[in-house]
């Protein structure tokens, strides 16, 4: 959390000040004004002479001027100062001034101005185009960076859009970010040797590699390499650096990309070992001979065996490290100068590798919009959609490219929808998966994954919003509520498939929790029966039938009206029932903001200036 100084310079901007401070948890409001809410100043040069360094953020409420000339003696560069903002004490304008990209001034200066309802004045020219902010991309994906120009001189042909080529060797959060903003004057490459650079200026590369190019190259290193390592006893840690770096730089590979370095564990004290991770700023993990052995290697060896119990060193704790079952590099055996001996071998991050991968998506309750930012990218960009039409509206899919395949998985068998997706996965295409609500919750996925790792396909999860989430929001009901009820019980009714012993809806309804009953509609006398051992008559009720649909209905009541409500609607398959005391509930305050509560981003304790 940052620390932050609001210096106002009139009695208006103290006024102003207690009003932004309250997006600061931690931060010290001064003013050469006497004023009970501010901490009195002698002068703001005097003040920022011994507290300048002190603050990540400064805040200056008045002339513009009078900020320019206060931080002048003290600004130095923009890898070290920190964020200066200058606002009119009128709540009118809010400027960046300083540290825009690398102190976050601008998106201080935009937080400022939403919070008070101003103009954010942002004068650097990549945010004025809405392009990269190139300077802070690695910070903000957590990359390493490197480049073969001045940096100035790349953030200089990129803000004039000089043609760019921007090479992804890897995915992540970041790349995904970066295909969906790509500029206009900018084309995307996935394999290096396609790309004719004689057409381009810059080459921005996410990279684990290192390339060299006739035009300037920004390279961002996210860190997905996991290196191997045997030795020989007390090898040289000066001489091992060197070899490891020269075995990288022969293999194109980036140091910058290291994640792990790897070991058995009777080498736990090499020094060697301990120095290269130090040097990386990397872990330095070791495993166990049972561990190793664990692992199908490309180059196992007998002579390894008999001395260490392992048939691999180097190539399975890569393996192990990375959680991936290829290696980028193979063992290498080196000799260093002085004579002894270490192996190499590297792997890399399966989920940084660009390849085929199902993805599970979350559909959300019904309400297209419902679903997350995350899974309607993943259906924008997704080869293949998968989709049970009578669970998932039909306008999710609306969100698809021209050239997806779009199948209602309805009328389909598991196993016809796993080939169609084993087709789609030997093309190396992204596969999404729709499911109804949260695929954790009745989702029917475990089967799917069973097959999935039986076949060795990559897949992940992206969960959504249930229906019972999307029933609070339609009820307008919080379904905790202090000191009433604070569990949520979600489970279904004995149907055609038996409940486990332990999960009898009349055992669970001893604790009057607030019930929500999935897939139980055609059972809704005997759900109801079970409830009444436990809970009173007059309990609220809400039955939701395809709730946050567009053709939702929703009946509320006391429990001993359920199955009559059920009945006389005639509702079956997409219901869902809620039970309990919370439902339509307005009591009970909760501590979170009471003015007496203190907690992280409320303590009551306010921050010092240095005098």
């Amino acid at each position: 959390m940052s620390k932050t100084v609001i210096i106002a310079s009139t009695d208006k901007g103290v006024a102003l000040g207690n009003i932004i401070r309250t997006e600061f948890p931690k931060s010290l409001l001064v003013s050469t004004r006497q004023h009970e809410q501010a901490t009195p100043i002698v002068s703001i040069g005097q003040f920022l002479e011994k507290n300048f360094k002190s603050f990540d953020t400064l805040i200056f409420i008045g002339a513009l001027g009078i900020c320019v000339r206060s931080i002048a003696a003290h600004i130095e560069d923009k890898e070290t100062d920190p964020a200066i903002i200058n606002m009119d004490d009128r709540g009118r304008f809010v400027q960046s001034v300083v540290s825009g990209h690398l102190g976050g001034a601008n998106d201080i200066t935009r937080k400022i101005a939403a919070a008070i309802g101003a103009q954010a004045v942002i004068t650097t020219s990549s945010d004025l185009q809405e392009i990269w902010a190139l300077d802070t991309l690695a910070a903000k994906f957590g990359w390493k960076q490197s480049a073969t120009a001045d940096m100035n001189q790349i953030i200089s042909l990129f803000v004039n859009n000089k043609r760019t080529a921007l090479l992804l060797d890897v995915k992540d959060q970041g790349t995904a970010y970066l295909e969906k903003t790509l500029p206009d004057f900018a084309d995307i490459y996935y394999d290096f040797n396609s790309i004719d650079l004689e057409q381009y200026d810059l080459l921005i590369a996410v990279t684990y590699r290192v390339y060299q190019a006739d035009i300037p190259v920004l390279s961002f290193h996210p860190q997905v390499l996991h290196v191997g390592m045997g030795c020989s006893r007390d090898i040289e840690p000066d001489q091992l650096e060197a070899s490891v770096y020269d075995q990288l730089a022969q293999q194109q590979l980036a140091v910058a990309a290291i994640k792990t370095i790897g070991s058995i564990d009777v080498k736990h004290d090499e020094v060697a070992f301990i120095a290269l991770a130090e040097q990386l700023g990397v872990p330095f993990i070791t495993y166990s001979a049972a561990a190793l052995n664990t692992q199908q290697v490309v180059n196992p060896s007998e002579v390894v065996m008999s001395k260490l119990g392992v048939h691999s060193v180097s190539e399975a704790a890569a393996l192990l490290s990375s959680g991936n079952r290829n290696l980028l590099l193979e063992k290498q055996k080196i000799t260093v100068p002085s004579g002894k001996k270490h192996t190499i071998a590297i792997a890399i991050d399966p989920q940084a590798v660009r390849k085929a991968v199902v993805a599970i998506v979350g559909a959300g309750p019904g309400d297209a919009a419902l679903i997350s930012i995350k899974g309607k990218e993943l259906v924008e960009t997704a080869d293949l959609i998968l989709y049970a039409g009578s669970l998932i509206p039909e306008e999710i899919t609306h969100y698809a490219k021209k050239e997806a395949i779009v199948r209602n998985s309805a009328s389909m068998t598991l196993e016809e929808q796993i080939h169609l997706m084993e087709t789609h996965y030997a093309k190396g295409h992204l596969i999404v998966r729709l499911q109804s609500g949260d695929p954790s919750i009745y989702g029917a996925i475990q089967e799917q994954m069973t097959i999935f790792d039986e076949k060795g396909m990559d897949y992940y999860i992206v969960p959504g919003i249930s229906s019972f989430q999307a029933a609070a929001a339609s009820l307008k009901s919080e379904f905790t509520i202090p000191e009433v009820v604070q569990t949520i019980i979600l489970t279904r009714g004995a149907g055609k498939t038996p409940l486990p012993e332990h999960e009898k809806l009349n055992e669970m309804a001893k604790h009057k929790a607030t019930m929500c009953i999935f897939l139980s509609a055609t059972i809704a006398k005997s759900v109801q029966e079970q409830l009444l051992e436990h809970y009173a008559p007059d309990t609220p009720v809400a039955v939701l039938y395809r709730v946050s649909w567009k053709d939702e209905e929703i009946y509320t009541g006391e429990l001993k009206d359920l199955a009559q409500i059920v009945r006389e609607n005639k509702l079956t398959l997409t219901t869902l029932v809620i039970v309990g005391a919370a439902i339509g509930a307005r009591k009970n305050r909760s501590h979170l903001y009471s003015p007496e509560w203190k907690h992280t981003f409320r303590t009551g304790k306010a921050l010092k200036a240095k005098e």
